[in-house]
């Protein structure tokens, strides 16, 4: 062995300022990859549809959701989200009605998205009206996984926003009543009816049953309730489009919600005098007169002006771009807690319905 290896000395120890420049360019190191992970996680965000990507857009987020901004958005979010920890989700085995419930504290479900981005999707197919092909392309899931996650959060938002109560008592009315309402003080409801378009079936006894004479198609019907100032307070289940307004506000359920010192307003169409215990607001009507009064002019003008309320609301339902086409008769086993739930979003997604109207 020759004298240069004899001199070596193996224990030796760096010097401290070779350990502080290794322990600074590991640190330095370590910071780059955060970095650069934070910078592949973002642009994921990006690439992907998702909420997150919308989350800096309000404009965005009320195209594709209905809710004015994100902040409302995330509020609702935080409302259901606790109660979405036991949702019940449809799973494969449909045809055998089993079902697949999340464990509480999961943060995924029996798919791939995550519980936000599964109520993103549902919002997005019934405010946009996008088909379930186009939101499988979208989400880059399967087809099949879009239908099961439309319906599992139709059904639990359908549970959920069902079992808050909306129909208010007559003093909660009478607190908010707009001094539009002074002339009409007891109203305690406004109602109307709106039709959906569905497509027509084969069958022709079907056909008679939802042909609505006045849209001159096949219709489903629902009657809504709206307070003076302006909230949804009672939604009907949907009916064939044969139904006449009349018998399809005896069957709805609310002639028990009402009281004699009540009153409704109603469209004049609604002869309903003889099945509620209360006053009845209807604009005059010539029947078989040549021409009415002036004080039933007067009266007609000042009801249809308070009326046209419940119908810019009607149209707040009907922005959810899912009724704004013929609905398939493939998803008629779900259109009634779509169409629930998008009348019940209502009162989250938007402001107050005349900014006059609202008080702190």
């Amino acid at each position: 062995m020759d004298a240069q290896h004899l001199e070596q000395d193996y224990c030796s120890v760096p010097e401290p300022a070779a350990v502080d420049n290794a322990l600074n360019q590991t640190e330095d190191l370590r910071k780059e990859v955060d970095r650069l992970r934070r910078q592949v996680e973002e642009l994921s965000v990006s690439q992907r549809f998702c909420l997150g990507r919308f989350a800096a857009s309000d404009d965005d987020v009320r195209f594709y959701t209905r809710f004015v901004t994100y902040s409302h958005l995330m509020a609702f979010w935080k409302l259901i989200e606790p109660a979405s920890h036991n949702m019940i989700h449809v799973s494969r085995a449909r045809a055998r009605a089993t079902t697949i419930r999340s464990e509480a504290g999961t943060t995924g479900s029996a798919w791939s998205l995550q519980p936000i981005d599964e109520f993103f999707l549902f919002m997005v197919h019934l405010s946009v009206g996008l088909t379930q092909r186009d939101l499988a392309h979208r989400f880059n899931i399967h087809q099949s996984t879009v239908s099961r996650i439309i319906t599992t959060w139709a059904n639990f938002l359908y549970t959920v926003l069902g079992s808050v109560r909306i129909w208010m008592s007559e003093e909660e009315v009478k607190a908010h009543l707009p001094n539009e309402f002074q002339d009409y003080p007891d109203t305690q409801v406004v109602i109307d009816c709106t039709e959906l378009r569905c497509q027509t079936p084969s069958s022709l006894l079907l056909q008679s049953e939802v042909f609505s004479t006045y849209k001159s198609h096949c219709t489903f019907k629902g009657l809504i309730g709206m307070a003076p100032h302006g909230a949804i307070t009672f939604v009907s289940s949907l009916y064939a489009g044969s139904v006449s307004d009349k018998e399809l506000f005896k069957q709805s359920g609310i002639v028990s919600l009402l009281k004699p010192g009540m009153a409704i307003m109603v469209d004049k169409g609604f002869l309903v005098d003889d099945c509620v215990p209360c006053k009845v607001y209807r604009p005059a009507y010539l029947s078989k007169r040549e021409q009415m009064s002036a004080d039933e002019v007067r009266e007609t003008q000042s009801i249809a002006r308070l009326r046209v309320h419940v119908e810019r609301l009607i149209r707040r339902v009907k922005q959810h771009k899912l009724f704004d086409t013929v609905i398939p008769l493939s998803i008629t086993g779900s259109i009634n807690q779509l169409y629930t739930v998008a009348c019940l979003l209502v009162n989250y997604q938007n402001g107050p319905l005349v900014k006059a109207w609202a008080k702190d």
